[in-house]
């Protein structure tokens, strides 16, 4: 039997009138579509009329709260009388089943002639009725938004505006949620929804979490509840799958009512609710949290939630709610809450948009088309915010509250604010900025976790003594030091040792938290044994594991605790030569300490061959001398004496540069000569390519793939070598002349063959050596955190100390000897200071001698320059007086004179001793008076 129910609003009394018959049944079972219409109300005065259609799910806690509120709304405006306007609201139950409202719909238009249809809590249902209303030209106010808006949908459905947003915003705020908590893989879960999909939510997840590194582990599709005949079973088969996968953070999207509930009820009672799980909801479900009972909310202890802001300090609110709680609890005695939702109160604006668009309509107006303009243009703050449309949509993204579940009821937490972030208030400033309190992060230290958690909760499955985590360790490794694992007593015991078995232990001792674990030993190769980290059939990786690009694709490296690279290794052989007494210099450091020893020569022979007869005879004699005096002064063995005070000081900065030169060739020569010097017999990569040498490596790591595909060698010039004790012996039969050794490894044996073997060619690098984990794992960063806390506190040196211990006969240094030798970046200073002392004392002497010069000239000029003398024969005048240190004049007074041929030279030492100058200046006054009385006699 079908019932039809209509209510005169003005009166506030319902009328019943039933309607039972055979083809009234018919009908309605032909068309499969039981339709249940509301509201048809009655005026008894000459006012116009327009009828309003509302499509609802009459049924559900929203459809239940939307109908209150619009019958409030619809009174409201009926009551005023200052409107010369009254509306009828005619209800229409859809189920929320797309078919039945496109039905509603359809008879709303033709044969209730409604003006505006409003309602819809789906998009499915909103797209089928506005193409019903486009085609009517009726406006359709849906209350049910896409997540993706379509890029079309102005023009599709042009007489349709939606009265809510998107979930875009919510999306970015789950996502920052996430975030917040370093939690990198999720489990999405929803209610397969009419047509078979997500509404768009998950694409928009989906992308928000690829903002942050994140990802979607795994999809739990539910069907819909409708269709189930046994929905705990359903329930809890579907969560069962979700024991055997590591992510514990749980995303429902999207879900009814009932399903909600046997959702929580069931993942409590599995063991998807404690300490490692955290839950997070979107504002569909956050929307039930008033409806559910104690026994459900106590299901979802922990949970986050999002939920559309609305102020309830408003005047409006106020002055609705109380008459909204009296008339709902009257009206729905099951129900246990009787406070309005965000779709309630959009209920109520939707009333308002349209009320406000009849009374801009002109006297006689009665098209769509002007009521349609009307609705677009409403720009008002009702008491879900503020009402103002653009493109067919409220034109502003809505304030979003983070609600967390606490027992039996819930807290609201920050603010999540469009475009800015998590805030502790919304305080606005004008229309498009937010101030306040904001934060990227949501604050930890105000969520409630489950089970009371003290912390944040890891979002993974943690191993535990029951399920222990189990750990894939190389087997078989060319290198025992680093991992080796050897056979016990017992079948099927294993014994692991090693430096990266020792680290672990060291890191666990490290951890905040107890991490049950298990070894099993892995014979393949390294790319397999992350690949099983991979595909899950370890949940780590522990070993000498080398961090590649490729290898980050699949699983979550820790913090590399060391280096790692490529070297080749060649034997060596040791460095003698003829020539070494040179090498402790540079080729540029001789040439330059020989340019200063010639200076510095050539300053103590000008400073010294005037007054020291030492220094004077024929030129070969003072070249001879002054060689002398300057290589035995290399090793302090000059015996000349020394008269100038200036040359003194040119000596005494040199002897200092030839100390400090003595004791750092001497010091580096000695090093050279008593430290063991080897070099490689191979050097070069391209040779070995083009002479097809055979090569070795160890052919469990990728090294073989590396060098075939990245270096250039021929596939069968790699040989495998399996111990690092083989290659000694692959080297002395020739079988390889190079070995490909990684960083670790390289230096591991060369502290071993120190006496024959080198490495040689830069080192190609790579990421460093590390333990794998499953991405998304939180183990991963923890460990990292631990390996950083041993490097810093020396315990990871200690470790290498202990582990990679040279051999005795290595304990001494074996290095390139091209580091020994000094170059002229250590010494410029010294030989600049040099340079400079002697360089200045040559100024003093010059200046010094050519003032001397200037007087004698003046002295003489008058008597013995009678003709006068060109420029070259001065120059060659000041010469002979710098060398000399006398004035020389070939003069010419006379004939007389010209046969005589006299030079007189005026004497001007200044470093002479006194009987040898007063000798000297009797001899030239003597030699004087005799060329003044020759002279005489002439011009007589």
């Amino acid at each position: 039997m079908n019932k039809s129910f209509c209510f005169d609003v003005k009166a506030q009394q319902a009328r019943c009138v039933n309607f039972a018959g055979k083809l009234w049944l018919f009908f309605f079972l032909f068309i499969c579509l039981p339709v249940f219409s509301y509201g048809e109300y009655q005026t008894t005065n000459d006012n116009r009329v327009t009828n309003i259609g509302a499509i609802i799910d009459v049924d559900s806690r929203i459809g239940r709260e939307e109908k209150t509120a619009m019958e409030i709304a619809v009174q409201g405006f009926n009551n005023n009388d200052s409107n010369n306007h009254k509306l009828y609201l005619y209800i229409q139950d859809s189920g929320r089943d797309p078919l039945l409202a496109a039905t509603a719909a359809r008879k709303l238009i033709k044969k209730k002639e409604v003006k505006v249809i409003i309602g819809m809590e789906t998009w499915e249902e909103a797209v089928l009725v506005a193409d019903i209303g486009s085609r009517a030209q009726v406006p359709v106010l849906s209350l049910a938004a896409p997540a993706i808006t379509p890029p079309l949908a102005a023009s599709r459905w042009p007489f349709l505006v939606r009265m809510a947003n998107g979930d875009s915003e919510q999306m970015k705020c789950i996502a920052a949620i996430i975030s917040s908590f370093n939690w990198k893989r999720v489990i999405v879960i929803y209610e397969d929804d009419s047509l078979g999909g997500d509404s768009g939510k998950l694409a928009l997840l989906s992308e928000a979490l690829k903002n942050i590194s994140s990802e979607i582990d795994y999809r739990l599709v539910l069907p819909p509840f409708s269709s189930l005949s046994n929905p705990n079973k359903v329930v809890q088969d579907a969560l069962m799958k979700l024991l055997n996968i590591q992510s514990r953070v749980f995303i429902v999207l999207q879900s009814s009512l009932p399903m909600t509930v046997h959702l929580f009820e069931k993942a409590q009672k599995i063991g998807l609710v404690g300490r490692d799980s955290a839950w997070i909801v979107t504002d569909t479900i956050t929307s039930y949290l008033d409806s559910f009972n104690s026994s459900v909310i106590s299901s979802m202890e922990g949970t986050l939630g999002i939920k559309t802001y609305y102020s309830e300090d408003s005047s409006l609110y106020k002055k609705i709610y109380p008459e909204f709680r009296n008339t709902f609890r009257n009206e729905y005695q099951d129900e246990d809450n009787f406070q309005p939702g965000i779709n309630a109160l959009r209920a109520y604006d939707g009333i308002g948009v349209i009320t406000q668009a009849m009374k801009k309509l002109k006297n006689g107006e009665n098209s769509s088309a002007p009521l349609l303009k009307n609705i677009i243009s409403s720009n008002f703050t009702g008491l879900s915010g503020e009402i103002r449309f653009e493109k067919g949509q409220l034109s502003q993204d809505p304030i979003l509250r983070i609600v967390n579940v606490v027992g039996k009821k819930y807290k609201e937490l920050d603010f999540w604010l469009p475009g800015i972030g998590f805030s502790r208030d919304h305080v606005k400033k004008n229309e498009t900025v937010y101030v306040g309190d904001t934060s990227v992060e949501l604050d930890a230290g105000r969520v409630s976790w489950p089970s009371g958690l003290n912390q944040v909760p890891k979002g993974w499955a943690m191993p535990t003594n029951r399920k222990p985590m189990i750990i894939g360790v190389p087997g078989r490794t060319s290198f025992e030091k680093f991992v080796k694992v050897v056979d016990r007593k017992y079948p099927g015991e294993k014994k692991y040792d090693g430096f990266c078995i020792e680290l672990f232990y060291k890191v666990l001792n490290v951890l905040d938290y107890d991490l049950p674990f298990q070894f099993d030993p892995h014979n393949g190769t390294y790319d397999e044994l992350v690949h099983k980290v991979y595909n899950k059939t370890y949940d780590a990786a522990v070993g000498d594991i080398t961090i590649l690009a490729e290898r980050t694709d699949k699983v979550k490296f820790t913090q590399p605790y060391a280096e790692s690279g490529l070297s080749m290794i060649v034997p060596a052989k040791s460095e003698d030569s003829a020539w070494m007494f040179l090498k402790p210099f540079t080729p540029e450091m001789w040439l330059v300490t020989g340019a200063i020893l010639v200076y510095t020569m050539f300053i103590v022979w000008f400073l010294e061959h005037q007054s020291n007869p030492e220094f004077r005879g024929p030129w070969n004699n003072q070249i001879g001398t002054t060689l002398w005096f300057t290589f035995s002064s290399l090793f302090f063995a000059h015996r000349e004496n020394i008269y100038s005070n200036l040359t003194r000081i040119v000596v005494v900065v040199w002897l200092f540069v030839v100390y400090i030169l003595n004791s750092s060739y001497t010091a580096s020569l000695t090093s050279m000569l008593t430290v063991q010097r080897l070099e490689p017999n191979i050097t070069d990569i391209e040779w070995l390519k083009r002479a097809n040498i055979k090569i070795g490596c160890d052919g469990d790591s990728f090294v073989r793939t590396y060098l075939q595909d990245v270096i250039g060698f021929k596939s069968y010039n790699i040989e495998n070598v399996s111990s690092e004790y083989s290659y000694e012996g692959e080297f002395q039969s020739s079988h390889i002349a190079a070995a490909f050794l990684e960083l670790p490894y390289e230096k591991v044996f060369l502290r071993h063959y120190c006496k024959q073997f080198t490495t040689t060619t830069p080192t190609f690098r790579f990421g460093g050596l590390g333990f794998a984990f499953q991405k998304g794992s939180p183990i991963a960063a923890d460990v990292s955190k631990a390996i950083l806390k041993l490097s810093e506190d020396g315990t990871l040196k200690s470790l290498e100390d202990k582990w990679f211990a040279p051999s005795p006969q290595c304990s001494t240094n074996v290095t390139d000897s091209s580091t020994f030798s000094l170059s002229i970046r250590s010494f410029w200073g010294l030989f600049v200071i040099s340079g400079a002392t002697s360089t200045v004392c040559l100024l003093l002497f010059l200046t010094r001698l050519l003032k001397k010069y200037s007087r004698d000239q003046e002295d003489y000029a008058g008597n013995l320059y009678p003709v006068e003398e060109s420029v070259w024969i001065k120059a060659i005048r000041v010469a002979k007086y710098l060398y000399h240190g006398e004035i020389c004049i070939q003069g010419e007074a006379s004939a007389a004179l010209q046969a005589t041929n006299i030079n007189w030279c005026s004497s001007t030492l200044d470093y002479q001793n006194p009987s040898q100058t007063n000798m000297q200046g009797l001899e030239v006054t003597s030699q004087a008076q005799n060329v003044i009385q020759m002279g005489l006699q002439a011009l007589n």
